[in-house]
């Protein structure tokens, strides 16, 4: 268990990009017949999601958010000193998509820019490596990115993955500034579990070949893929995180010498309904305190908690907050934040 603490340093200002094309979940019947796609639905609890279209990448959802996020808080591009993109759905696989939104965004050739790849926990991953670079003191405002289009590397066809994933980018600003106090992050991963959630085709261990984007039938159940579509074994996740997640968020809450009631919001990675609820149910805590978005976006992974944030509580932000933040995904890697906002900023969502 890592646990990393930071004080004075937070996220003033907040905006988020979401594609126009609405995705009815109850309508995506081209390859499964309506009853089974009901049930499915209704099992996970995704009835809408938002679907980028061929020519958008992340990074141009990312993009967005930042203009808006810069034009709402009258912004000095100079004097942003560090952009981090957080993404699995990259531009391209060199170079970074951070350095080309450097350039993208008109930003000083002086500013730090990289990618992190990672999963669902990414965002409190992300925060934590920003927060310990600002505290080195040479560091002052940072966009932090973060960009997934799940639809174009999941199958329509396998059932088990084709109703959950949608597309959205997110920027937050940090800043330093005395008025924040302690934030503490607790950072977790389980490489034995990394295929769970994979994409076993297309990278260097299995590159592209005629054979990794033939589909196949997958299962007993007739779901198709090809090599280069994400799997998720849904069954196995479901018991990691119902193990795994609740103990943490219990270690660091004792780490920080809080307890649940200390918090204005828990806010959940957006996996599904019944794995929240669970959560929920399991850890006692006031439901009317967690924010949900996975009707109507779906799991957008590592976007979800700031999407949440953005989307649900964004006339509740004002004054002193402090929020639970909990993630966990693709790896398998898992993340718990305690994070405290203040007068934090939050503009309208975009859609692109």
């Amino acid at each position: 268990m890592a646990i990393l603490s930071f004080e004075g340093v937070g996220i003033a200002a907040m905006a988020a990009a979401v594609p126009h094309t609405v995705i009815n979940n109850y309508s995506y019947t081209d390859y499964f017949p309506a009853n089974q796609v009901k049930e499915v639905v209704d099992k996970v609890g995704v009835y809408e999601r938002r679907f980028a279209d061929a020519d958008t990448c992340s990074s141009d959802l990312c993009f967005d958010a930042a203009e808006r996020l810069i034009a709402d808080n009258d912004i000095d591009r100079n004097e942003i000193d560090l952009l981090v993109f957080i993404s699995q759905t990259p531009d391209y696989r060199m170079p970074a998509t951070s350095i080309l939104l450097q350039h993208r965004l008109g930003l000083k050739q002086s500013c730090i820019a990289f990618d992190i790849n990672l999963g669902c926990a990414a965002f409190c991953y992300g925060l934590s490596v920003v927060y310990g670079m600002m505290q080195s003191g040479g560091i002052r405002k940072v966009l932090l990115l973060d960009g997934e289009t799940r639809s174009k590397v999941y199958s329509p066809k396998d059932r088990r993955s084709a109703f959950i994933f949608g597309d959205a980018g997110v920027a937050a600003l940090i800043e330093r500034d005395e008025k924040f106090e302690r934030s503490v992050f607790s950072l977790n991963s389980d490489g034995s579990l990394g295929d769970l959630i994979m994409i076993k085709g297309g990278g260097y261990r299995h590159p592209s070949s005629v054979e990794t984007l033939k589909e196949r039938v997958v299962d007993e159940y007739g779901n198709i893929r090809n090599d280069e579509q994400g799997y998720m074994r849904g069954g196995d996740v479901f018991n990691f995180v119902i193990r795994e997640v609740p103990r943490d968020i219990k270690r660091t809450l004792e780490y920080a010498g809080l307890t649940t009631a200390d918090f204005d919001y828990y806010v959940f990675h957006q996996a599904n309904n019944f794995i929240n609820s669970y959560i929920a149910k399991k850890m006692k805590l006031d439901t009317s305190k967690i924010p949900s978005t996975i009707a109507k976006y779906g799991n957008t992974s590592s976007v979800s908690v700031p999407l949440t944030i953005i989307s649900e509580l964004k006339d509740n932000m004002v004054g002193e907050k402090r929020l639970l933040l909990s993630a966990f995904g693709v790896g398998m890697s898992w993340a718990t934040g305690i994070v405290p906002f203040v007068d934090c900023r939050i503009s309208d969502i975009v859609e692109v």
